[in-house]
């Protein structure tokens, strides 16, 4: 078969008809995959929007939880007395009721000046020690853990025993009597917290 040149113009329209479809499909294939690609970038974008919104929830979670963890030990401090100034007369009730509650035949104590503790210059918010030294007549051993106990217990500071000195009531200048037979000698903190300015 041979080919004419009519059969070429006959061919012709067909042919760029053909072309033109052809760089149609290239252009609707180039702008699919330009939509492809962009709806990558969106989604990826979202994933990494949705996980950053994640990270900081559970990062306000977090610190919500810390707030109320904080809000509840202050609670209980301010409770038993350990946040805010020293309570001296309330202290020095908590002794003589502990005295009179467990018939302690004597007691003399000494509160020493407040120091502030943690390096802070005093003015700030911070822990803070009042030491005391307390001289029991007891007529048993048990009695002085039993006033100790009672101390730490219902005093409004934190207390801490440091040391305590426990041995038979000197004859010299005191007489021994049934309700007293041991001398007790202790030193102790009284820790209190003073919270920042501004709150109660």
């Amino acid at each position: 078969m041979t080919w004419t040149s009519a059969d070429f113009r006959k061919l012709g329209l067909p042919l760029a008809v053909m072309l033109a479809l052809f760089v149609i499909a290239l252009l609707l294939g180039n702008a699919a995959q330009q939509d492809v690609r962009k709806a990558e970038h969106e989604r990826n974008a979202a994933a990494t929007a949705k996980g950053q919104i994640e990270q900081r929830l559970r990062q306000v979670r977090t610190e919500e939880m810390d707030i109320k963890e904080r809000t509840q030990i202050l609670q209980r401090l301010q409770r038993s007395g350990i946040a805010g100034e020293e309570k001296r007369l309330d202290w020095m009730e908590t002794l003589r009721d502990t005295q009179r509650d467990l018939r302690i035949p004597g007691m003399k104590y000494e509160f020493g000046a407040r120091t502030a503790l943690d390096g802070n210059d005093g003015a700030n918010a911070g822990w803070y020690s009042s030491p005391l030294k307390i001289q029991l007549r007891l007529l048993h051993e048990e009695d002085l853990l039993n006033t100790l106990g009672r101390i730490e217990k219902n005093a409004k500071s934190l207390v801490i025993v440091r040391s305590c000195k426990l041995g038979p009531l000197p004859e010299q200048g005191q007489e021994k009597t049934a309700m007293a037979l041991l001398a007790a000698e202790c030193e102790m903190q009284w820790l209190t917290v003073r919270q920042p300015s501004g709150k109660k």
